[in-house]
């Protein structure tokens, strides 16, 4: 990652950028879906892992907005393996969250939900690849940069 942000300034503020929105959205999102259950008298088990994972999750994630802050004015980001830790826990206890408030409601909602997420992992991954990682060059490139050589 450092080598590509390295290559392009304007990369690691990107990052950053689009942290601070997914930090935020999933704030949005718990705060939408806790609030049905705060005034329930008895939680199904779904309710209680939707209520428990953004339990976690939220205080982490305001947490990491405002490092996300400190790294947006520093212009990097920062080494820490605990940052790194509590985005994992934030993300994930997110994502549990959100499939369970969605189960809650009704269950095949929740299980699209879950493969909806796990695809949509599998497509961010794939675009990011493509775009960011060094693409081998085509023949029409290689014989270009030899006839400019030349």
């Amino acid at each position: 990652m450092k080598e590509a942000s390295a290559r392009e300034p304007g990369l690691e503020q990107e990052w950053l950028r689009q942290d601070n929105l997914t930090y935020v959205g999933l704030i949005g999102i718990g705060a939408i879906l806790v609030q049905p259950f705060l005034t329930a008298r008895s939680l199904d088990l779904s309710a209680k892992i939707c209520v428990i994972s953004f339990s976690v999750a939220i205080p982490l994630l305001a947490a990491l907005v405002m490092v996300n802050q400190q790294e947006a004015f520093r212009r990097r980001r920062t080494p820490s393996v605990l940052v790194a830790i509590a985005r994992s826990v934030a993300l994930s206890g997110s994502f549990v969250g959100v499939v369970a408030g969605f189960w809650h409601i009704l269950w095949i909602a929740g299980v699209g939900m879950l493969a909806g997420g796990l695809v949509g992992v599998a497509v961010h991954s794939a675009g990011y690849v493509r775009l960011e990682l060094p693409a081998a060059p085509t023949s029409q490139e290689a014989e270009g940069s030899s006839d400019a050589a030349s």
